[in-house]
């Protein structure tokens, strides 16, 4: 099966009915050639009645089995010629002025599966953790460094004592300094990424607290972390990756709001002083022509 079809599937599961359900299971494990699905092969595969199948078609915004077997099989050939991103495939047919509607579709995407994903009990859980930190220390490689600068600077605003660092002897060295006082967080979309999971068994063995934040469950980073922040959960191809800042961004524009509510008249405060300072550096919005 396609890997958009896929996505619509994730996409509505949750609102689909219990047999409709079983429909989409069945559909998400198929694995043979959508040419030869026939309706009748569908609902005896399923479990479930052909009236079933064609409701499940319906919700996904079919109008029926026709055209979505069309649909199928459409997507299977072109996702064959092109490239897969998170939700649309892109090809060397398509146009520019069709990418807005796709990217944004992308992001979106991405931004509801996190929505599913991330525990907000966990979120309380980082937010409290750092927070009452000494120190913080970010530890990421790759795609990640943009989330990284991002919950460095928006921690440092907030008046936080905290680093991030790239480099493998950096982190190894920066982990191994930590202790129970301080915590450490590590980025990584895949979750095996080797520098970051090292300098995440380096902090914890130091003691510190470790947070993670990922798109995966039951990863090598979360085997050291006390805390994890499940992003999207979902896997495609490697063009997804591309696209793990958007879920990641949310991610610590979460935690930086929980900051604030946490002790709002402290961080608001201290964030009105650091804005302060930087307004000093910009030049007037309206200066006065000469």
């Amino acid at each position: 099966m396609n890997e958009k079809l896929e996505f619509t599937i994730r996409e509505n599961y949750s609102s689909l009915r219990k047999s409709e359900k079983k429909a989409a299971d069945y559909l998400l494990s198929y694995q043979g050639d959508g040419r030869e699905l026939t309706l009748e092969l569908f609902a005896d595969g399923a479990g479930v009645s052909q009236p079933t199948v064609l409701r499940f078609i319906r919700a996904l915004g079919y109008q029926g089995f026709k055209d979505f077997r069309y649909e199928l099989v459409r997507e299977e050939d072109r996702t064959e010629k092109g490239y897969f991103l998170y939700g649309s495939s892109i090809s060397k047919d398509d146009k520019i002025a069709e990418l807005p509607a796709k990217l944004i579709g992308t992001a979106v995407g991405q931004l509801k599966d996190t929505l599913k994903n991330l525990s907000a009990d966990n979120l309380e859980k980082a937010v409290r953790a750092i927070t009452g930190a000494r120190n913080i220390a970010v530890f990421y490689v790759e795609n990640s460094s943009c989330t990284a600068s991002d919950l460095v600077t928006k921690l440092t605003y907030l008046g936080f004592s905290c680093c991030s660092y790239s480099d493998y002897y950096l982190q190894n060295v920066s982990a191994g300094n930590l202790t129970k006082e301080d915590v450490a967080i590590g980025i990584s979309y895949s979750g095996c990424s080797i520098s970051t999971v090292d300098a995440m068994r380096i902090a914890k063995k130091a003691g510190a607290r470790t947070i993670a934040i990922t798109n995966f469950e039951n990863t090598l980073l979360e085997k050291y972390a006390d805390i994890v922040l499940i992003t999207s959960g979902q896997h495609f191809i490697y063009g997804d990756a591309i696209f793990s800042r958007v879920s990641q961004l949310a991610v610590v524009d979460m935690i930086y709001t929980g900051i604030l509510l946490s002790d709002y008249e402290k961080y608001t405060a201290i964030l009105d002083r650091s804005s302060n300072t930087i307004r000093k550096q910009a030049y007037d919005a309206k200066p006065s022509e000469k």
